[in-house]
């Protein structure tokens, strides 16, 4: 990968870190992040008259994208109800990357030497050794574990989904578009008729919160989407979830979490992944 699609996937990652910072923190996950996709799709609206129609390949992917994303925000919404972010967002985050490997292979054809899978390796086995450590960390309760490997299967669902998607559509930017208009849909329907009243209080109570965190995930995703029409879609998936470590810093430097011994461990793993992605590309 050049540099700048390197730059570009980091930056993402940091971007992604903020955003799942404050979807859980607002105390309705589920809230915010209808909310973050709803602000992102009214944004993208009128965008759709600037760029083609995505090509008739790319439509199934579109639309199993926004079948597997829906899903993928129930499952992040149980996980961050179960157990902590320090718990959950490193496993799903470092479990996912591996499987995109699998998937990418299977369903794209797409296959990394070997040295750039033991970079991937080391990422993955740096974030998820976060969840693993001793002490609280460590103390994952079952039903968040089996929550976030539910969601880590879909990450890498939806990931190679769109990999092969903004390939297959002509203009990367039309595929983006689109799936940010379709993909509010689903969630957003289910909670205009289960809890609208709640959706659109916590809407008017934290409007500015809203359209950040929205700026932020629209921003991380499209960023990502753009380097997997370029890029590996299993090595953009390992440097995008450097953003656990993002987590970590901005837990550390905002918040006055401790970084801890494990986490510096951690830390030394994903770079040296990161390091080995970046001279193997």
């Amino acid at each position: 990968m050049s540099p700048a699609i390197v730059a570009l996937v980091l930056l993402a990652a940091l971007l992604h870190a903020s955003w799942n910072a404050m979807a859980k923190s607002g105390g309705s996950p589920q809230y915010s992040i209808a909310s973050y996709r709803l602000i992102s799709a009214l944004c993208c609206l009128p965008l759709l008259f600037y760029f083609p129609i995505p090509l008739a390949a790319s439509w199934s992917m579109l639309l199993a994208s926004t079948v597997i994303h829906t899903f993928y925000y129930l499952t992040l919404t149980k996980s961050y109800r179960a157990g902590d972010l320090s718990q959950v967002y490193p496993l799903f985050r470092g479990l996912a990357p591996v499987l995109v490997v699998l998937g990418a292979a299977l369903f794209a054809g797409e296959f990394l030497p070997p040295g750039a899978m033991l970079g991937i390796g080391l990422v993955s086995a740096g974030l998820i050794s976060i969840t693993f450590a001793g002490g609280a960390i460590g103390k994952i309760p079952p039903l968040a574990l089996r929550w976030g490997l539910a969601t880590s299967v879909l990450i890498a669902a939806y990931t190679v989904t769109d990999g092969m998607g903004v390939r297959a559509a002509g203009n990367p930017f039309s595929y983006i578009l689109w799936l940010f208009v379709l993909e509010p849909l689903p969630i957003g329907l289910w909670l205009l008729a289960r809890d609208r009243s709640g959706w659109f209080s916590y809407m008017r109570a934290k409007p500015g919160k809203i359209c950040v965190g929205a700026l932020a995930a629209a921003g991380a995703y499209s960023m990502v989407i753009y380097a997997m029409g370029v890029a590996p879609m299993a090595m953009v998936s390992s440097l995008r979830e450097t953003s656990v470590i993002f987590a970590a810093l901005i837990g550390s430097l905002l918040f006055h979490e401790p970084f801890g011994r494990q986490r510096i461990i951690a830390a030394a793993l994903v770079c040296c992944g990161v390091v080995l992605i970046k001279i193997l590309s």
